[in-house]
């Protein structure tokens, strides 16, 4: 049933689902400036997001060996954008992410290169290996950014005593 619909109409339905994927990133990005960070808060999602890689159990979705250390590459560089984007800073005793002006339109950018990336490569990769390229770039690019985020928090942590790091 799935090998009827055509490439162009799963292109569309998932570019569509990574554009909604990423306004909501940023949505949850500006609240979450709100409100106290926690080590909790900052390790959790990449653990969530680790659950997709059970994607890999159908043949549909498997990459190559090349693809994926191109996939973690391309991740892993745009993981430093956002790493350079991301600080803290202490408020009422509290450790906040700091809100930055250009992360919003960082995030769209890098969303926006994804989103040509697959038009583009959509026409050479299966568009089941390129799901999972993506995947593999996204995972790419969460891991460092939080595990320097978690790194940036607890060095605040450790020099604010007043801060609470749990």
């Amino acid at each position: 049933m799935l090998d009827q619909i055509p490439t162009e109409v799963y292109l569309i339905i998932t570019t569509i689902g990574a554009l909604a994927m990423g306004l909501f990133a940023m949505f949850v990005r500006s609240k979450s400036a709100k409100k106290p960070a926690s080590v909790k808060k900052i390790i959790l999602p990449p653990f969530f997001m680790s659950t997709g890689a059970l994607m890999f159990i159908f043949p549909f979705f498997r990459v190559a060996p090349l693809q994926i250390f191109e996939a973690l590459a391309v991740g892993i560089l745009f993981s430093t954008v956002l790493i350079w984007t991301s600080k803290f800073e202490v408020r009422d005793g509290d450790i906040y992410l700091k809100q930055s002006k250009a992360f919003v339109f960082i995030l769209f950018g890098l969303l926006l290169v994804r989103v040509i990336g697959k038009v583009v490569l959509s026409s050479s990769i299966d568009i089941g290996e390129l799901g999972g390229m993506f995947w593999i770039l996204a995972f790419g690019m969460l891991w460092p950014w939080r595990l320097t985020m978690l790194w940036q928090y607890k060095k605040i942590a450790s020099k604010d005593k007043s801060a609470i790091p749990i």
